[in-house]
């Protein structure tokens, strides 16, 4: 039976698995932040509501000024999409007929939005055995023959952020056999955003990054988003993007999410403190746990254990887990948890302590 191949929506999940969904439920499978969005959105949500009525500004403001702003560059070099979702979409048609490496294993998304426009994908694993880390030699060879170069920094779903050396290394690669590299810091601000290669992107035109604003803020339900790029990029990518892409409540909350500076803290703050311990304690239960960086982390449980069957144990326990089915080289032997509130992943821990003596 093929699982949905996102997390988030657990109804889904039950559905298809022909599960009874328990009236508690607690889902794990998605990455958002579970604090919730800050609360200076949830006190101006009854003024933003005038925007229902209006037009919204084509170009994406007022969240098109706080982005440049909140990065130090030029509104120019800067593209507003409806999530990420669709920035990856629009992306794709740049590479429409081309050729794109995709380093598995990582987000769905870029094969499927890449598949759509007829682009021929070259997969590259980075393994288990390598703490899937990036195969840069293996990459560099690919990149000879290819238009673009995907990477999830930090990786979805391993959570691991690659070294600034190897990340360096394959961008200035990229300049000299002519291949893109978009990078997708989606995750990059629940680690630190110092880390972002925005503030570089001046200096490699042929690099693209791409930012979701769903995670740290907790807005999946408005979808908002942006990529960074060259003024010739964006100028592409916004011929490929329908008028009034973004809508006026969306906008308006992304400028208020990025004034939120102490709400990010606290983010970091607490997803670092759960990842830890529930990094700790699957170890101590001999499971093989991914070197995660940021808000989520995945896990192989020891010899003699089978996935699925903890998979579907939890499900009918009300805890909902993220697969690794659709994840090359992860092939279902794998499951990745986000990091919830306290009191979540104390039930978490508790269901899995009851399944690991019974197993």
């Amino acid at each position: 039976m093929q699982l949905p191949e996102h997390g988030a929506n657990p109804h889904i999940v039950y559905a298809k698995m022909g599960i009874e969904q328990p009236a508690r439920l607690l889902d794990f499978s998605e990455n958002v932040n579970p604090m919730g969005p800050p609360k200076r959105v949830l006190e101006e949500w009854p003024a933003l509501l005038d925007k229902i009525a209006a037009y919204p500004d084509p170009k994406g403001e007022p969240f098109l000024s706080a982005a440049a702003e909140f990065h130090g560059i030029s509104t120019d070099a800067l593209f507003i999409g409806n999530g990420a979702a669709e920035l990856l979409a629009l992306l794709a048609e740049r590479y429409r007929g081309k050729r794109a490496i995709i380093v598995h294993p990582t987000f769905s998304e870029y094969e499927a939005t890449l598949q759509a426009k007829q682009v021929e994908i070259v997969r590259v694993l980075s393994t288990e055995e390598t703490g899937f880390q990036l195969p840069v030699g293996e990459l560099r060879q690919a990149m000879e023959h290819a238009d673009v170069l995907y990477l999830c920094t930090p990786n979805n779903p391993t959570g691991i952020l690659p070294a600034r050396e190897e990340l360096v290394e394959l961008i200035r690669y990229g300049a000299k056999v002519d291949c893109e590299l978009i990078l997708d810091e989606a995750f990059i601000d629940f680690i630190n955003e110092s880390l972002s290669f925005i503030p570089r992107i001046k200096d490699f035109p042929h690099v693209i990054v791409v930012r979701s604003m769903t995670k740290m803020y907790a807005i999946p339900g408005i979808r908002l988003g942006y990529i960074v790029a060259n003024l010739k990029i964006i100028s592409e990518v916004k011929s490929f993007a329908p008028h009034w892409n973004v809508n006026g409540i969306a906008a308006a909350i992304g400028g208020i999410c990025l004034q939120e500076v102490e709400f990010t803290k606290r983010a970091i703050l607490h997803s670092n403190e759960q990842r830890d311990k529930m990094k700790g304690f699957l170890e101590m239960n001999d499971c093989k746990v991914t070197d995660s960086k940021t808000n989520f982390l995945s896990f192989k449980l020891g010899e003699g254990r089978i996935t699925r069957r903890l998979y579907e144990d939890l499900l009918k326990r009300g805890i909902v887990l993220r697969h690794s089915e659709n994840f090359r080289g992860m092939d279902g032997q794998w499951l990745r948890m986000g990091m919830k509130k306290e009191a979540d992943m104390a039930v978490l821990k508790e269901e899995l302590t009851r399944w690991f003596a019974e197993n």
